[in-house]
């Protein structure tokens, strides 16, 4: 069960997870060790997936973001290991969504322009059969926000 506390540090450490454990611990109103004791629980307890950085996408030259609307005539478990096979080791391919409604599936794709994401699209249908596949290209990023809300987890 989490506290105001974890939720607190949950909230800092997915913010910044370089944060100094001196920093954190004062944030929280916590002892150094009774707050790395409170972060290594909530490890354990799978609160905290993993540990990443955020690499600034235009340093990289992958600034373009396409979002990739998918309809598929197969709704199969084969079809779908298939596809999934299909879009996992594609390093461009940074989210694949099932969805409920009118389409299948949304892909976000990163690319360094239109021809990259061209080569990318290539090489998405000659691996999976697809019924209909729409581009959209973002013009302009409003919210990237990674840090989801902690006020919800118990």
């Amino acid at each position: 069960m989490l506290d105001d506390r974890d939720r607190k540090l949950l909230d800092l450490l997915q913010r910044d997870a370089d944060s100094a454990l001196t920093d954190l611990s004062e944030r929280v109103n916590l002892s150094p060790s009774a707050c790395s004791r409170r972060i290594t629980r909530l490890r354990e307890e799978g609160y905290i997936d993993r540990h990443v950085m955020v690499l600034d996408r235009a340093r990289m030259n992958v600034a373009t973001t396409v979002f990739v609307m998918l309809k598929t005539a197969h709704h199969t478990a084969d079809w779908l290991e298939r596809f999934r096979a299909g879009v996992i080791d594609i390093p461009e391919i940074v989210e694949v969504h099932r969805l409920a409604g009118n389409l299948d599936y949304i892909i976000k794709i990163v690319v360094t322009d239109i021809a990259h994401y061209d080569a990318i699209y290539k090489r998405l249908v000659s691996r999976i059969d697809l019924f209909d596949v729409s581009a959209y290209i973002s013009m302009e990023t409003l919210k990237n926000e990674q840090a989801v809300p902690t006020g919800y987890a118990s």
